[in-house]
This record gives structure tokens, sequence and C-alpha cells, in this order.
């Protein structure tokens, strides 16, 4: 946790100072890297993790109601979004992809591994690979095709932008239709140590896109604003998500506590990937990930310090 923590923290720093230095190529560069993430990475990521993975019973009910939570955050931003706040589609779509897509991953895992214990690893690497990555794939790049400015004006363009744009949605049906007896042994040490590389690359294009924001001044927007978009995000992210988690296990079946662990993880670096895809607000999304990744590292620490859970 603590060398993924460094990693992170100095990639987030590397493309700040990027940005200093360099601007628009910093930008440019953060560009490609989240695109390379989508068309060259994610696909084998995806596909060699998920034809890995071996389900059984006892957790079915956790993951009926991790996409409970996903679909309920889902719908909320949307009304919020759109009917309350009255956002613009670019800002309405960067909400809702904040809130469906955590970091259950990059971030949900360590913290398993650290405040649960390591034999819990298994059930979060479970609850990343059928609910967190599928929701990516499925509602987070439809999100983004149909709220983006750079999916294109007419449905057709849009809907066509969803599938032409997200080779880790073949990658992932590929490893669904592919037998488990053709996957080579070294197939899950490289998704692996591909996943590791993603969360750097993530936090530097964060970092450059942190330094992008300007007030009306030119001022620099350093910590990115709490705004309504943003304060939404996270409430729903980090109190609602969970809260509907914990509340169907207690009322129907008792889930694991990685499940709930999971369900309050911040939005994630994904999130970043689909707003430069598809063009959705950056400002709520940057916003969104920040605020919520700083408040769970803090009360994990916090939790840590304390003893665990």
């Amino acid at each position: 946790m603590i060398g993924i923590a460094a990693a992170s923290l100095l990639a987030l720093l590397a493309g700040v100072l990027a940005e200093r230095r360099w601007k628009a190529d910093a930008k440019l560069l953060s560009g490609r890297l989240l695109t390379g993430i989508v068309y060259l990475v994610m696909p084998v990521v995806v596909f060699f993790t998920v034809i890995s993975l071996k389900l059984t019973n006892a957790v079915g009910a956790g993951l009926a109601f991790g996409w409970a939570e996903r679909l309920t955050v889902l719908a909320i931003a949307w009304v919020i979004g759109t009917k309350v706040l009255r956002l613009p589609r670019p800002a309405s779509g960067a909400l809702m992809a904040c809130v469906v897509i955590a970091n259950t991953g990059y971030l949900g895992i360590p913290l398993t591994a650290m405040l649960i214990g390591n034999d819990q690893i298994g059930l979060a690497v479970i609850y990343e690979n059928l609910i967190n990555v599928p929701v990516v794939l499925l509602i987070g790049f439809a999100v983004g095709a149909a709220y983006g400015t750079k999916a294109g004006r007419t449905s057709g363009e849009r809907v066509k932008a969803f599938f032409t744009r997200n080779p880790p949605l073949y990658a992932l049906i590929a490893a669904l239709l592919v037998p488990h007896s053709l996957n080579p042994s070294w197939g899950a040490d490289l998704a692996h140590a591909m996943a590791l590389g993603i969360a750097p690359i993530g936090f530097f294009a964060l970092g450059v896109n942190l330094m992008l924001e300007h007030d009306e001044s030119g001022v620099r927007l350093f910590p990115p604003p709490f705004t309504a978009p943003v304060a939404t995000a996270v409430l729903l992210r980090l109190v609602v998500a969970p809260g509907v988690m914990i509340g169907l296990s207690a009322l129907l079946i008792t889930v694991p506590d990685t499940f709930l662990l999971e369900a309050a993880m911040p939005a994630g670096i994904n999130a970043l990937v689909v707003a430069h895809l598809y063009g959705l607000d950056m400002r709520v999304t940057v916003g969104a990930i920040t605020w919520s990744t700083g408040l769970v590292v803090a009360a994990a620490a916090a939790v840590g310090l304390a003893g665990g859970i």
C-alpha cells in the first residue's frame, strides 16, 4: 500500500511539474497516455484478468448488491445533475461517470489487504473485475458517448463512438467466451504487471489536468474547487454508495466486509480516461477524483493507525 501510494503521489507531482514546465506538450502527452491506456493496456488487463477468475456462489449476493449500489448512485447523479443543478451535458456526464466508476482496484485492493487482511484480497479482486470493470466498459463509456463533446452530434454518431472507442469491451467479451483452459499460465501475471502501470499513468494525467484549471483571472486552482457538482460526486461516491451496500446487507444477506469497503472507494482514475476520450467536463472529473481520493486515503490512514477495522 505504501509503495503504491508513493508511486501515485510521485506521478501526480510529476504531472504538476510537467504542466508548469512544458504546458501544451504536457497536456498532449497526458492525452496520448490516457488514449494508450484505452487502446493498448486495458484490453490486455481485462482479458487476462477476467479469464483467470474463479467465482463461487458465496459472493453472489455481494456482487448483486454492488451492481445495485452503482445503478442507484448513477440514477441519483442523473437526477441531480440534469434536474436539480441543471448542469451542461458534459458536466452532467462527468458527475455520473465519477459516481459510477470507483477506484476498487488500484486503491481498493491494497486497502483491503491493509485494513482487513491479505486473505481477503481474492474477494476484492472478484469485486473489482465483476462489478467495476464491466461498469466502466458498459456504463462509464456509454455515459461518455452520450454526454461528451467529442462523441458526435447525432445518436448514431454517439452509438458509433461507444463501440469504436471501447476496445476493452471486446476484450471482456472474448474473456467470457474463451475457455478457461486456453488461458496461458503467464496471463494473470502479465495483466497484474500492466495494471500496476495504469495508476501512475493516470495520476500523472491527473496532475497535468489539475494545473490546467484556472480561474477567471488566470490563477491556477489548486486544490480544485469544491463546487456543487464535485460535492455531489463525493457525497454519492463516499456516503450514498456504501450506505446502499450496508443497507442491503443488513436487510437481506450479510456480505463480506471486503465488499462494504470496496463500495466506499473514491472516484476512479478511469473516469478521467472516459472524460478525455469522449469530452466530458474535466473540472468536475478532476475535482471529484482529487477530493474523494484524498478523503478516503486520509480516513484509511486514520483507521490503520487506530488498529484496523
